[in-house]
């Protein structure tokens, strides 16, 4: 045990001869039986703190608890949960401060257990201590903090704190450092899931920030060249005319681009959400408005568009702005996939339960040991015809996602080297939410 400021600050090593042997009561085996038993159902990092905090108080006393990681290499230490027997917690979650010289940061260093035993006396020792002069404005008066080990790092700290001076001692220490154990690898495994989330919540909203700031520029730019080209501005020799089509080209594909993380940021954050309409009109209301926007593609490539589409097509049930996306993306993949100057047909069916639109084109295909890889987010075929051309791969995983929505279903075949063709049904009406009328798996 090493002790310093005039014994009010004690560091104790958990291998200390003597500390790991001193026996547990019947009601501590109890207690720590228990927290193994409700560490494993546990869903959350919050059922286990809530268990913890409840059940430990009259065996290791304390009037609060807080986790704390370490984050940016170890240089940083966060606070991530904490609950106390009163209100406010002035040092609650999300506080954080960069590990300099300190306690702490000895505590890390050495693997050791910490007590204070009088914070009010610790912070006049230590004035610049930020997260003591919080914690005593809780009213906290002594602490003891033990380091949280998973697979022999250290990946954080669990706080034991008492709002009465000197109370702990080496029993204490045994208790928090028997706790510290089964809880360890728990709460960093569920630390780790929520830093996942949060980080995958934040990448989607820069993208779909980002997207949304560079689709009207883009937009623009194509206006403005398209008007050069039909020479509004007035002539322009050949060679001018080919510089400002490639630079439509360029300006098209970054739109496509921005188009299809902007859906995918609103899918996955939860903004895109269907909202269907009654006896919609499919081919005025979304697929002619689909076929506009690939129109320029199909000329470029010299391809024709053939329609299979009954004249007197009933009214449909959908979201005709969801599936807009989903008729822009299947066209623009077989114009952008398919051969020059081949065959883009595209057909629709209705029966009285089920609604059919499928788009077929002339082209390489995929091989069938492909095809598991179509509709998942990031994922692109690797046949080097299908490689030549670029690609963001989510339009297919923001197509499917769409049609979820729809509670339908999404599919595609092929002849490699003649023709692929993608399809998706939804049910007539549609389902309920929650149900799924069309089955994966159908063909």
């Amino acid at each position: 045990m090493i002790t310093s400021d005039n014994g009010n600050l004690r560091y104790i090593d958990p291998t200390e001869p003597g500390l790991s042997e001193a026996p547990l009561a019947a009601r501590e085996r109890d207690v720590l039986d228990a927290i193994n038993q409700r560490i494993a159902g546990a869903e959350s990092l919050e059922e286990i703190m809530d268990f913890l905090f409840a059940s430990t108080r009259d065996i290791c006393p304390c009037d609060r608890i807080g986790l704390a990681f370490l984050e940016d290499e170890g240089v940083r230490i966060t606070a991530h949960w904490a609950r106390a027997l009163y209100e406010p917690l002035v040092l609650a979650k999300g506080y954080s401060e960069e590990l300099r010289r300190g306690s702490l940061k000895a505590l890390l260093e050495q693997g050791t257990v910490r007590i204070i035993n009088d914070l009010e006396t610790y912070l006049a020792d230590h004035p610049d201590s930020a997260s003591t002069k919080l914690l005593v404005r809780e009213g906290v008066r002594s602490s003891m903090t033990c380091p949280l080990r998973v697979d022999g790092r250290i990946v954080g700290v669990m706080f034991r704190s008492s709002r009465q001076a000197k109370t702990y001692n080496e029993h204490q220490v045994r208790m928090h450092l028997d706790v510290a154990e089964r809880l360890s690898q728990a709460v960093e495994k569920a630390y780790r899931i929520e830093q996942l989330a949060a980080a995958n919540k934040a990448y989607f909203e820069m993208l779909g920030f980002v997207s949304h700031e560079l689709k009207n520029p883009l937009a623009s730019i194509m206006t403005d060249g398209y008007a050069l080209t039909e020479d509004y501005f007035g002539p322009m020799a050949p060679e001018h005319h080919a510089v400002v089509e490639r630079m439509i080209r360029k300006a098209q594909f970054v739109l496509d681009l921005a188009r299809d993380y902007l859906n995918l940021a609103q899918i996955e954050g939860g903004q895109l959400e269907a909202s269907p309409e009654k006896n919609v009109d499919l081919v005025k209301t979304v697929l002619e408005p689909a076929v506009e926007v690939i129109e320029p593609a199909l000329q470029e490539k010299e391809m024709r568009l053939e329609r299979d589409i009954a004249e007197n097509l009933p009214p449909v049930e959908c979201d005709p702005r969801l599936l807009k996306i989903v008729a822009v993306n299947l066209l623009g993949n077989a114009v952008k996939y398919g051969k020059h100057g081949g065959l883009v047909q595209l057909a629709v069916s209705r029966s009285d339960t089920a609604l059919k639109v499928s788009v077929r084109n002339e082209g390489p295909g995929f091989p069938p040991s492909e095809r598991s890889k179509l509709f998942r987010k990031f994922s692109r075929l690797t046949t080097p015809e299908l490689l030549k051309e670029k690609g963001t791969g989510v339009g297919l995983y923001t197509c499917w996602r769409i049609i979820r929505l729809h509670h339908g279903m999404i599919d595609a075949r092929s002849e490699p080297g003649q023709w692929a063709e993608f399809w998706f049904e939804i049910p007539q009406p549609l389902a309920p939410s929650g149900d799924t009328l069309i089955q994966e798996g159908a063909s």
